[in-house]
């Protein structure tokens, strides 16, 4: 008793291997895992074919397809000899098989695997590459299914058994997140076969194909710049290597702190600005720190890109039970006690618990309203706080009337201080973030100003001759301007 899985190749008889045409041709009875393969007609005659079409025409999900023909087999195979045969090579895209072989060795039944040619290598053939040259492969279903395309769009993809139009929909929506609309792709149908298609189109028009079936592949050659995070971790490197950049290969973390605060206000320029294209450059910018950091970390042997961003990756899965756990949570306030939860538990585990004060790790560095504002917020999860907003109120008043009442230059900065830390504890009562807020107080004042600049050069009069009252209206008229 036992099992023998046998490839057919990815089209018909003529792409049998001996070995398998050899296994064939003894069995009296073979088991298909589809009849609709071209290779199930040229089988040798005298074999009596059955086939497991009818699960997929009941089951619901292909998951439970492939558990319910992997456990039949198995089933077979434990009293006799069966004979189990799949399109393309055995561990090419066969899920049935991967998990056949799994519960047979559970089941200490013995299982034999005889190769055959997958579906890839016509599709390199018509593709006229070479298979080592980087190329990913990836079952359709499964990159459909994911949120973000798990691909390096700097090297080509084939993506197989795109099997119908809803599916190619999926990936096409999928793919859409890498790769520009207009990008053009290869659908190939029937690889291996007389009737093989091959189409070239925009990425935007792969679900509107009328030849898509089983049989079909998608290839997604790679973008034309190379967009990839290891390209730019491959460029960072060679600035820093031995024939690289002077510049570069003299920075270190410190002498890179003030660029990297810079990049960082840059891109909060551009969110103030709703300045998409300026966003996307700015951004890069931060990635570039980024990688450069981490490059040098890597020089002293401390920790590499790849470290930085497993770190990451694991930190927000594990503080997002309510996505990748069963936690439930009915708000977004329960989300954050979750993670603060969570947050504190790793300490705990990593033996890094906090020691005196409650406000540690917050960065000095951070501009003075946020760094307010943290503190705040840290102080009030143990009750430090007003019990209703009246008192914030009243205590801005009291601040107001102690700046007016200083007696000297140093205690009119004290006060002040006293002031702007009571604007930032009313903004967080009222949930308003007090560093965008005065960012777009700037940026307010900065365009009404323009406008008093304008008018008064249409009025030919000089900012400067202006009393007080005539500037206000101007300003009154460049607010309106500015409304309508």
């Amino acid at each position: 008793m036992g099992i023998i899985i046998v490839g057919l190749g990815p089209g018909d008889g003529r792409y049998l291997t001996k070995e398998a045409w050899d296994v064939l041709a003894q069995a009296p009875e073979v088991y298909l895992r589809t009849a609709r393969h071209p290779a199930a007609a040229d089988l040798p005659s005298q074999v009596k074919r059955q086939s497991f079409d009818e699960v997929y025409e009941s089951a619901e999900r292909f998951a439970d397809v492939y558990e319910t023909i992997a456990a039949r087999v198995l089933e077979l195979g434990t009293d006799q000899d069966v004979v189990y045969a799949v399109p393309g090579h055995p561990f090419m895209g066969e899920s049935t098989v991967v998990q056949l072989v799994k519960v047979a060795q559970q089941a200490s039944v013995p299982v034999r695997v005889i190769s055959g040619l997958s579906f890839l290598e016509p599709v390199l053939n018509l593709l006229e590459i070479d298979g080592m040259d980087g190329v990913q492969i990836i079952d359709a279903i499964t990159a459909a299914e994911q949120d973000y395309p798990l691909l390096s769009p700097d090297r080509p993809v084939i993506l197989g058994q795109v099997y119908n139009q809803f599916l190619a929909s999926e990936l096409k929506l999928n793919l859409s997140a890498v790769y520009p609309d207009e990008h053009e792709v290869i659908l190939i149908h029937g690889a291996g076969t007389d009737a093989e298609i091959v189409e070239k189109i925009p990425l935007y028009e792969v679900d509107r194909s009328e030849h898509i079936a089983h049989l079909t592949t998608l290839v997604v050659p790679p973008r034309p710049q190379r967009s990839d995070l290891s390209a730019l971790a491959e460029v960072v490197a060679t600035l820093r290597g031995p024939n690289g950049c002077p510049w570069d290969q003299k920075q270190t973390p410190q002498s890179m702190r003030d660029g990297f605060l810079e990049e960082v206000s840059e891109v909060l320029d551009t969110l103030d600005r709703d300045d998409v294209v300026g966003l996307e450059e700015e951004l890069g910018d931060v990635l570039l720190h980024v990688t450069m950091q981490s490059q040098m970390a890597a020089e002293e042997g401390l920790f590499t890109l790849s470290d930085v961003i497993s770190g990451i990756v694991t930190k927000i899965v594990r503080r997002h039970p309510h996505v990748w756990g069963d936690t439930q949570v009915n708000s977004s306030g329960e989300v954050v006690a979750n993670w603060e939860a969570i947050k504190a538990q790793e300490k705990v585990e990593n033996g890094q618990m906090e020691s005196g004060t409650i406000l540690n790790n917050i960065p000095v560095s951070l501009p003075a309203l946020a760094r307010a504002l943290k503190i705040q917020k840290r102080v009030a999860k143990v009750g430090f706080d007003w019990h209703e907003i009246d008192g914030v109120y009243d205590k801005l008043q009291e601040e107001v009337r102690e700046v007016q009442s200083a007696k000297n230059p140093e205690q009119t900065a004290a006060e002040i201080g006293d002031l702007l830390f009571a604007v930032v504890n009313l903004a967080r009562w009222l949930d308003v973030d007090p560093e965008v807020a005065l960012r777009e107080a700037n940026l307010r004042f900065m365009r009404r100003f323009t406008v008093v600049e304008t008018l008064a050069a249409e009025q030919q009069q000089s900012l400067k001759t202006l009393d007080i009252d005539a500037l206000e209206r101007l300003w009154i008229e460049a607010k309106s301007r500015l409304v309508a």
